[in-house]
Protein backbone atom coordinates (compact mmCIF):
# COMPACT_ATOMS: atom_id res chain seq x y z
CA UNK A 1 0.00 0.00 0.00
CA UNK A 2 1.31 3.45 -0.93
CA UNK A 3 1.92 5.93 1.89
CA UNK A 4 -0.63 8.66 2.50
CA UNK A 5 2.16 11.25 2.30
CA UNK A 6 5.62 10.98 0.78
CA UNK A 7 8.17 13.79 0.94
CA UNK A 8 11.37 13.52 -1.11
CA UNK A 9 14.43 15.77 -0.86
CA UNK A 10 12.41 18.81 0.20
CA UNK A 11 14.21 22.15 0.10
CA UNK A 12 12.76 25.47 1.30
CA UNK A 13 14.78 28.68 1.10
CA UNK A 14 14.18 32.23 2.26
CA UNK A 15 16.59 34.30 0.22
CA UNK A 16 20.06 32.94 0.92
CA UNK A 17 18.92 31.01 4.00
CA UNK A 18 18.03 27.33 3.58
CA UNK A 19 15.35 26.51 6.15
CA UNK A 20 14.69 22.94 4.97
CA UNK A 21 17.60 21.06 3.41
CA UNK A 22 16.83 17.77 1.67
CA UNK A 23 14.16 16.41 4.03
CA UNK A 24 12.54 13.07 3.15
CA UNK A 25 9.94 10.95 4.97
CA UNK A 26 6.74 8.98 4.52
CA UNK A 27 3.51 8.91 6.54
CA UNK A 28 0.83 6.23 6.43
CA UNK A 29 -2.89 6.62 7.02
CA UNK A 30 -3.68 6.19 10.71
CA UNK A 31 -0.10 7.01 11.73
CA UNK A 32 1.35 9.90 13.73
CA UNK A 33 4.76 11.05 12.55
CA UNK A 34 6.43 13.72 14.68
CA UNK A 35 9.00 16.27 13.59
CA UNK A 36 10.82 17.18 16.78
CA UNK A 37 13.49 19.82 17.26
CA UNK A 38 14.30 23.28 18.59
CA UNK A 39 12.81 26.52 17.32
CA UNK A 40 14.20 27.51 13.95
CA UNK A 41 15.19 24.01 12.88
CA UNK A 42 12.78 23.93 9.91
CA UNK A 43 9.80 22.04 11.32
CA UNK A 44 7.12 24.61 10.51
CA UNK A 45 8.64 25.40 7.10
CA UNK A 46 8.39 21.69 6.32
CA UNK A 47 4.75 21.68 7.41
CA UNK A 48 3.91 24.71 5.26
CA UNK A 49 5.60 23.10 2.26
CA UNK A 50 3.67 19.87 2.77
CA UNK A 51 0.43 21.86 2.73
CA UNK A 52 1.66 23.88 -0.27
CA UNK A 53 1.10 27.06 1.71
CA UNK A 54 4.77 27.76 1.03
CA UNK A 55 5.92 26.24 -2.25
CA UNK A 56 9.23 24.38 -1.86
CA UNK A 57 12.20 25.39 -3.96
CA UNK A 58 12.94 21.80 -4.94
CA UNK A 59 11.80 18.32 -3.97
CA UNK A 60 8.54 16.40 -4.17
CA UNK A 61 5.44 16.17 -1.99
CA UNK A 62 3.19 13.25 -2.88
CA UNK A 63 -0.22 13.05 -1.25
CA UNK A 64 -2.37 9.98 -1.92
CA UNK A 65 0.01 9.19 -4.78
CA UNK A 66 -0.28 12.59 -6.48
CA UNK A 67 2.68 14.94 -6.79
CA UNK A 68 1.65 18.38 -5.56
CA UNK A 69 4.53 20.74 -6.22
CA UNK A 70 3.91 20.90 -9.98
CA UNK A 71 0.18 21.64 -9.63
CA UNK A 72 -1.33 25.07 -10.13
CA UNK A 73 -3.44 26.64 -7.41
CA UNK A 74 -6.53 25.75 -9.42
CA UNK A 75 -5.43 22.11 -9.60
CA UNK A 76 -4.66 22.07 -5.87
CA UNK A 77 -8.06 23.42 -4.85
CA UNK A 78 -9.96 20.08 -4.90
CA UNK A 79 -7.12 18.42 -2.95
CA UNK A 80 -6.82 21.00 -0.17
CA UNK A 81 -9.86 19.78 1.81
CA UNK A 82 -8.07 16.46 2.33
CA UNK A 83 -5.03 18.14 3.97
CA UNK A 84 -5.91 20.44 6.84
CA UNK A 85 -3.78 22.38 9.35
CA UNK A 86 -4.24 22.90 13.08
CA UNK A 87 -2.10 25.79 14.28
CA UNK A 88 -0.32 26.58 17.54
CA UNK A 89 -2.25 29.64 18.69
CA UNK A 90 -5.88 28.67 19.33
CA UNK A 91 -6.98 32.31 19.51
CA UNK A 92 -4.92 33.58 16.61
CA UNK A 93 -6.29 30.93 14.26
CA UNK A 94 -9.90 32.07 14.82
CA UNK A 95 -11.21 35.49 13.82
CA UNK A 96 -12.21 37.46 16.95
CA UNK A 97 -15.10 39.00 15.01
CA UNK A 98 -16.76 35.70 14.10
CA UNK A 99 -18.77 33.38 16.30
CA UNK A 100 -17.44 29.85 16.67
CA UNK A 101 -20.25 28.42 14.54
CA UNK A 102 -19.26 30.76 11.68
CA UNK A 103 -15.58 29.77 11.95
CA UNK A 104 -16.46 26.08 11.75
CA UNK A 105 -18.90 26.68 8.88
CA UNK A 106 -16.43 28.76 6.85
CA UNK A 107 -14.60 25.87 5.08
CA UNK A 108 -17.94 24.29 4.16
CA UNK A 109 -19.04 27.57 2.57
CA UNK A 110 -15.73 28.14 0.77
CA UNK A 111 -15.88 24.65 -0.76
CA UNK A 112 -19.55 24.96 -1.70
CA UNK A 113 -20.68 22.27 0.76
CA UNK A 114 -22.88 24.49 2.91
CA UNK A 115 -26.66 24.46 2.74
CA UNK A 116 -29.03 26.41 4.96
CA UNK A 117 -30.93 23.20 5.61
CA UNK A 118 -28.09 20.89 6.68
CA UNK A 119 -25.25 23.28 7.53
CA UNK A 120 -26.23 24.23 11.09
CA UNK A 121 -26.67 20.55 12.01
CA UNK A 122 -23.24 19.76 10.52
CA UNK A 123 -21.62 22.47 12.65
CA UNK A 124 -23.38 21.22 15.79
CA UNK A 125 -22.22 17.67 15.06
CA UNK A 126 -18.63 18.80 14.54
CA UNK A 127 -18.59 20.73 17.82
CA UNK A 128 -20.03 17.76 19.66
CA UNK A 129 -17.43 15.49 18.09
CA UNK A 130 -14.58 17.53 19.57
CA UNK A 131 -16.17 17.68 23.01
CA UNK A 132 -17.83 21.11 22.84
CA UNK A 133 -21.48 21.67 23.60
CA UNK A 134 -23.08 22.94 20.35
CA UNK A 135 -24.30 25.99 22.26
CA UNK A 136 -20.67 27.18 22.28
CA UNK A 137 -21.18 27.94 18.61
CA UNK A 138 -22.91 31.16 19.64
CA UNK A 139 -19.79 32.43 21.44
CA UNK A 140 -16.80 34.40 20.20
CA UNK A 141 -13.25 33.07 20.68
CA UNK A 142 -12.52 35.41 23.62
CA UNK A 143 -15.43 33.79 25.49
CA UNK A 144 -13.75 30.36 25.35
CA UNK A 145 -10.67 28.98 27.08
CA UNK A 146 -7.54 28.16 25.09
CA UNK A 147 -8.37 24.47 25.11
CA UNK A 148 -11.93 25.10 23.95
CA UNK A 149 -10.68 27.34 21.14
CA UNK A 150 -8.24 24.64 20.02
CA UNK A 151 -11.08 22.12 19.98
CA UNK A 152 -13.05 24.55 17.80
CA UNK A 153 -10.03 24.79 15.49
CA UNK A 154 -9.92 21.00 15.24
CA UNK A 155 -13.65 20.94 14.46
CA UNK A 156 -13.06 23.38 11.62
CA UNK A 157 -10.20 21.23 10.31
CA UNK A 158 -12.50 18.18 10.32
CA UNK A 159 -15.34 19.93 8.47
CA UNK A 160 -14.10 18.91 5.02
CA UNK A 161 -13.40 15.26 5.96
CA UNK A 162 -9.60 15.36 5.57
CA UNK A 163 -7.27 12.39 5.43
CA UNK A 164 -4.23 14.29 6.76
CA UNK A 165 -3.94 16.78 9.61
CA UNK A 166 -0.78 18.85 9.91
CA UNK A 167 -0.58 19.70 13.61
CA UNK A 168 1.86 22.57 14.11
CA UNK A 169 2.59 22.76 17.87
CA UNK A 170 -1.14 22.23 18.59
CA UNK A 171 -0.78 21.96 22.39
CA UNK A 172 2.31 24.02 23.21
CA UNK A 173 0.22 27.09 24.13
CA UNK A 174 -2.06 25.13 26.47
CA UNK A 175 -1.82 24.39 30.18
CA UNK A 176 -0.59 20.85 30.94
CA UNK A 177 -3.98 19.66 32.24
CA UNK A 178 -5.73 20.96 29.11
CA UNK A 179 -2.99 19.62 26.86
CA UNK A 180 -3.69 16.03 27.85
CA UNK A 181 -7.38 16.38 26.98
CA UNK A 182 -6.63 17.74 23.50
CA UNK A 183 -4.09 14.99 22.80
CA UNK A 184 -6.59 12.36 23.94
CA UNK A 185 -9.17 13.91 21.61
CA UNK A 186 -6.75 13.72 18.68
CA UNK A 187 -6.01 10.07 19.49
CA UNK A 188 -9.72 9.22 19.56
CA UNK A 189 -10.33 11.03 16.26
CA UNK A 190 -7.47 9.17 14.64
CA UNK A 191 -8.82 5.84 15.84
CA UNK A 192 -12.31 6.67 14.57
CA UNK A 193 -11.41 8.28 11.24
CA UNK A 194 -8.07 6.73 10.28
CA UNK A 195 -6.40 10.13 9.97
CA UNK A 196 -2.70 10.59 9.33
CA UNK A 197 -1.01 13.17 11.56
CA UNK A 198 2.14 15.14 10.80
CA UNK A 199 2.87 16.39 14.32
CA UNK A 200 5.21 19.35 14.73
CA UNK A 201 6.48 19.65 18.30
CA UNK A 202 9.55 20.72 20.28
CA UNK A 203 8.54 18.95 23.51
CA UNK A 204 10.18 15.52 23.64
CA UNK A 205 7.93 14.27 26.45
CA UNK A 206 4.80 15.03 24.42
CA UNK A 207 6.31 13.50 21.29
CA UNK A 208 7.22 10.23 23.03
CA UNK A 209 3.69 9.93 24.42
CA UNK A 210 1.79 10.83 21.27
CA UNK A 211 3.75 9.84 18.15
CA UNK A 212 4.22 6.48 16.47
CA UNK A 213 7.51 7.60 14.91
CA UNK A 214 9.78 10.56 15.58
CA UNK A 215 12.16 12.37 13.25
CA UNK A 216 14.64 14.74 14.87
CA UNK A 217 15.37 17.95 12.94
CA UNK A 218 18.45 20.11 13.31
CA UNK A 219 19.46 22.97 11.03
CA UNK A 220 16.90 22.07 8.40
CA UNK A 221 17.86 18.41 8.18
CA UNK A 222 16.65 15.12 9.60
CA UNK A 223 19.37 14.15 12.07
CA UNK A 224 18.06 10.76 13.24
CA UNK A 225 14.91 8.61 13.44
Amino acid sequence: MSPLLEVRELVVCYGDFTAVDGVSFTLDAGETLALNGPSGCGKSSTAMAVLQLRRPDTGEVRFEGRELTSLTERELRPLRPRMQPVFQDPYGSLSPRHRIRDAVAEPLKVQGRWTATDGPAQVAELLDRVGLDPSYGDRHPHELSGGQCQRAGIARALALEPRLLVLDEPVSALDPSVRAGVLNLLTDLQDDLGLGYLFICHDQAVVRHFADRVLEMRNGRISCA
